[in-house]
Order: structure tokens, then sequence, then C-alpha cells
């Protein structure tokens, strides 16, 4: 069999999940895993400190919330610096076809 899911087990808010896991992308899955269960344990934490106590799924929406618009930012981040090097690679071209001009 190639590429059989392997099935890991994770531990997010002091819960243990299964889940199936492609062969090659565990190490991946466990460092996402720790990732959302610091997320959580921040904002469980802050709800405490302010005196709320919030749900799992309340906790879970927050942390998905803020990851995806940490994604979205990071996405658009990367097309300005897209839009960034595309500029100066044009002004380069330009630059360099001036001076083969001046050069005949």
């Amino acid at each position: 069999m190639a590429n059989s899911p392997k099935t890991l087990e994770l531990t997010i808010l002091e819960r243990e999940y299964r889940v199936n896991c492609p062969e090659g992308a565990e190490e991946h899955l466990r460092d996402a895993a720790r990732y959302l269960n610091e997320r959580m344990t921040e904002i469980k934490n802050a709800g405490n400190a302010s005196g709320k106590v919030l749900g799992t799924d309340r906790i879970a929406v927050i942390a998905a919330l803020n990851i995806a618009h940490q994604l979205r930012q990071m996405e658009a981040d990367q097309q300005d610096a897209q839009h960034s090097v595309r500029h100066l690679s044009s002004l380069i071209d330009d630059a360099l076809e001036e001076d083969m001009q001046l050069e005949l």
C-alpha cells in the first residue's frame, strides 16, 4: 500500500484526539497540534484571567479565527512582496535596456 494513512494521537486542551495522517507528514501534524494547543491555551487562560469561563467550542472558534487572520495577513504580505519584486525586476530590466541602448 502506497502512503496509507497513519493514526496519530494528539492532545489539545488536555483532550486526546486520534486523527489520520498521511505517511511522512506526522511531524508536521504534531507541530500543528502543538501550535493549536498553545493558541487555545492562551485564549483559555486569558478568559480565566478576566473571570470568564469559555467553552472548548468557543475557544476553538476564536483560535481558528486568529490563525485564519494570521494566514490571510501573511498571504497579503507575500502578495505585496511579490508585487515589489516584480516592480524591481521591471526597473532593472528597463535600466539594462537603457544601458544597452547607450552602448550602441
